[in-house]
C-alpha cells in the first residue's frame, strides 16, 4: 500500500507531500490542475522512462519518492532480499532525474538499477489508465488475465519450464542438422588441414633450431677461418700460447724449488695449460667438421619457408599450428559422432514433447473451466454497470497444435481472445473491435472487480475510469470501486461527483500562481471542503446553495 508520496521540482510541482491510506482515495480537481502530472510521477516509481523535460523550469533535478507498506507481502519481501536490499514492513523507493543525465534510483536507501525498480513496481502499483485500456484490447494479454483469474500462473510456470526445455532441445537438433548439411564440406576442410600439418611433421621449436642452423651454414668460411686462427694461436704454430705456457710452468717449478714462498704453483699453470689444450683440440675438431654444403642450406631455407607458411595460416607460431591440428582431429571426431548424437537427441525430444504437450493440455483444460467462470463473473458485473444485455465470452480458436505440427508458445497451446456483444441482436465480436470508451471503462472495471481477490498488487490507480459514462452508471461505477477497495488500496482520479462521493478520502488537486511561478498542491479535504468540491463538480462555475445541498445529499446517500 502506498503510504506517502513526495514530489519535488517535477513539471509544475515545486514541492508536494501527500499521505494516503487504505480504501478508496478520490483525487479530483480542475482540468489542467496537475492530476496527470501526479500519475506521471508515480509512473517514474514503476520504472517509466525519464527525461530532462520532466524537471521544473530553472531547476537542476527532480525527485520522486514513495513510502510503501509491504507488511504481509512475503513474496515481495523475498524479492527485495534477493535483490540485496534491506527488507522490512516499509519500502522506500526514490527516483532522481537530473539535467546532466546522471539519473539515480534508490531502494531502501541503497543505489539500485532501474530494472530492479521496474521489477518491484509490478507488485506495488497498477495504473489502470489509457495504457492498460490498450493492453486489455490486445489479445496477447487475454491469456494472462484468464490465468490470473483462474489462479493458473503456477501451472503455467511449470508448463513454461517444460516448454523452454523442449525448445532448447529443438534448437540443438536444428544446429546438429545444419552441421550435418555442411558435414562433407567441413570434413574436407578439416582433413586438408590435418594432412597439411601432419604431412609437414611439425615439431615444437623446430623453426628456432633451423634458424640457428641456417646462420651457421651461411657463415661456414668465416667460422673455419676463425677456428683455424684460434687453434694456431693456442697450439699449432711455433711460439704458440701453449708452448710459451709450458715454458712458464717449468720456470715456476724451478723457482719454487729454491723459494717455496712464491704465491704461484706450477700445478696452477699446468691446470690452465690442460684447459687451453682441450679448447685447442675442440677448435681443431670443430674446423674439421665444418664444410660448405649449398644443397643442405637450400633444404634448410625450404623447410623454414614451409614452416613460415603454416605459421601464417594457423596462428603465428608452431605451437598454434600443432594446436590447430589437435582441434581439427577433435572436430572430425565430433562430426563422426553426429549421427549417434542426433539419434539420442531425437529420442530425448520425443520424450520432452510428450511432457510439454501434456502440460499444455492440462493448462488448456483448466483454462476452459476458468473461462466459463470468468464469463459468468464479468457478465454479472457489467450488467450491474448498466449493460444489461451485454454478453462477454472467452473464445478459444483452433489450438496451436493443429495439423499435428506443434506450434506452442510460452503461454501454452491456446489461441484465445475476449469477445463482447454490448446490445441485443448483435453477434459476439472481438473486444478490440467494438468497445466504445464507456464500454471499455466498464469492462476494465468489471475485470478489476473479478480479479480483485486474486491480484497481488497492493495499489491500483484508476485514471480515466469515468471515460464515456455518467449519471446512474457513474454511481454504480463508484460502488464497484468501493468494492474493489476492500481488497486493494485504490487511487481514483475522476471528474464525476457520483464516483467522488463513494471515496473513503477525497484529495483536491489545485494549481495556483505565487509570484511568477505556477505550482500544484494536493489537499486532503475535510467534510466541508469535500462538500464544496462535490458541489463544484456538480455545478461548475455557478455555485448555489441548492448545488451544495445536492452535494450533501449525495455524500449521505453514498455512505448509506
Amino acid at each position: 500500500m502506498l503510504k506517502e508520496l513526495n514530489i519535488r521540482n517535477f513539471a509544475i510541482i515545486d514541492e508536494l507531500q501527500v499521505t494516503f491510506a487504505g480504501g478508496l482515495n478520490i483525487i479530483s480537481g480542475e482540468t489542467g490542475a496537475g492530476k496527470s502530472i501526479i500519475i506521471g510521477a508515480v509512473g517514474l516509481l514503476l520504472g517509466d522512462r525519464a527525461n530532462a523535460d520532466m524537471i521544473r523550469s530553472f531547476e537542476d533535478s527532480a525527485v520522486v519518492e514513495a513510502l510503501f507498506d509491504v507488511g504481509g507481502q512475503e513474496k515481495l519481501q523475498r524479492e527485495i532480499r534477493e535483490m540485496g536490499f534491506v527488507d522490512g514492513e516499509d519500502l522506500v523507493v526514490r527516483r532522481v532525474v537530473s539535467r546532466s543525465g546522471k539519473n539515480r534510483v534508490y531502494i531502501n536507501g541503497a543505489l539500485a538499477p532501474l530494472s530492479s525498480l521496474a521489477a518491484l513496481g509490478e507488485s506495488l502499483i497498477n495504473i489502470c489508465g489509457q495504457h492498460e485500456h490498450q493492453l486489455i484490447l490486445n489479445p496477447e494479454s487475454h491469456a494472462d488475465v484468464l490465468d490470473e483469474f483462474g489462479e493458473l500462473l503456477t501451472l503455467r510456470s511449470a508448463y513454461r519450464e517444460a516448454y523452454d526445455r523442449y525448445r532448447s532441445l529443438n534448437e540443438r537438433r536444428r544446429a546438429l542438422e545444419e552441421l550435418r548439411r555442411k558435414k562433407e564440406e567441413r570434413e574436407d576442410l578439416l582433413r586438408f588441414q590435418m594432412g597439411e600439418i601432419s604431412g609437414a611433421c611439425v615439431r615444437a621449436g623446430e623453426d628456432a633450431a633451423l634458424a640457428e642452423e641456417k646462420k651457421v651454414l651461411a657463415n661456414v668460411q668465416r667460422l673455419m677461418d676463425f677456428a683455424s686462427a684460434a687453434y694456431e694461436t693456442l697450439y699449432g704454430k711455433s711460439g704458440s700460447v701453449l708452448a710459451e705456457l709450458r715454458g712458464a710452468a717449468a720456470a715456476v717449478k724451478e723457482i719454487r724449488k729454491i723459494d717455496a714462498s712464491l704465491g704461484v704453483a706450477g700445478e696452477d699453470l699446468d691446470e690452465i695449460y690442460y684447459r687451453l689444450e682441450d679448447a685447442a683440440f675442440v677448435l681443431r675438431d670443430y674446423q674439421k667438421r665444418l664444410s660448405f654444403e649449398p644443397a643442405h642450406l637450400e633444404e634448410v631455407d625450404e623447410r623454414l619457408e614451409l614452416l613460415g607458411r603454416l605459421k601464417r595460416k594457423y596462428g603465428g607460431t608452431l605451437e598454434t599450428v600443432l594446436k590447430r591440428q589437435a582441434e581439427a582431429e577433435g572436430e572430425l571426431a565430433n562430426i563422426a559422432s553426429l549421427e549417434e548424437e542426433t539419434e539420442v537427441l531425437t529420442r530425448e525430444i520425443a520424450r520432452e514433447k510428450e511432457r510439454v504437450l501434456k502440460a499444455a493440455g492440462d493448462l488448456s483444460v483448466k483454462r476452459r473451466a476458468a473461462a466459463a467462470a470468468l464469463e459468468a463473473a464479468v457478465e454479472a458485473e457489467i450488467r450491474t454497470l448498466r449493460m444489461a444485455n451485454a454478453r462477454f465470452a472467452v473464445i478459444f480458436r483452433d489450438p496451436l497444435t493443429r495439423g499435428g505440427e506443434e506450434q506452442l508458445n510460452e503461454k501454452g497451446a491456446d489461441d484465445l481472445e475476449f469477445y463482447l456483444s454490448a446490445n441485443v441482436g448483435e453477434e459476439m465480436k472481438p473486444l478490440r473491435g467494438i468497445a466504445s470508451g464507456g464500454e471499455l471503462s466498464r469492462i476494465m472495471l468489471a475485470l478489476k472487480k473479478v480479479l480483485a481477490r486474486t491480484g497481488s498488487v497492493g495499489t491500483i490507480v484508476f485514471d480515466e475510469v469515468d471515460s464515456g459514462i455518467g449519471g446512474a452508471t457513474a454511481e454504480i461505477v463508484g460502488q464497484k470501486l468501493r468494492e474493489v477497495a476492500r481488497h486493494h488500496q485504490i487511487l481514483c482520479i475522476t471528474h464525476l461527483p457520483q464516483i467522488a462521493c463513494c471515496g473513503d478520502r477525497h484529495y483536491l488537486v489545485a494549481k495556483r500562481v505565487a509570484g511568477e511561478r505556477t505550482n500544484t498542491s494536493v489537499v486532503l479535504l475535510a467534510e466541508e471542503g469535500r462538500q464544496e468540491e462535490i458541489a463544484r463538480m456538480l455545478g461548475g462555475v455557478e455555485m448555489t446553495e441548492k448545488t451544495r445541498e445536492h452535494a450533501r445529499e449525495m455524500l449521505v446517500a453514498a455512505r448509506g
